[in-house]
């Protein structure tokens, strides 16, 4: 795991805006692009 420093005004701003994030829909694109990844698709 790698750490990063960020100023602590960022860092509140983006923790405020996390609720913000539909993380369902982030998981279905982050597997979507794995799938692709590994040549998983269907051509149109």
């Amino acid at each position: 795991m790698e750490t990063v420093t960020i100023p602590k005004a960022e860092y509140e701003y983006l923790k405020e805006h996390a609720k913000d994030v539909d993380w369902e829909v982030v998981e279905q694109f982050k597997k979507g692009l794995e799938d692709l990844k590994q040549g998983k698709f269907i051509e149109c």
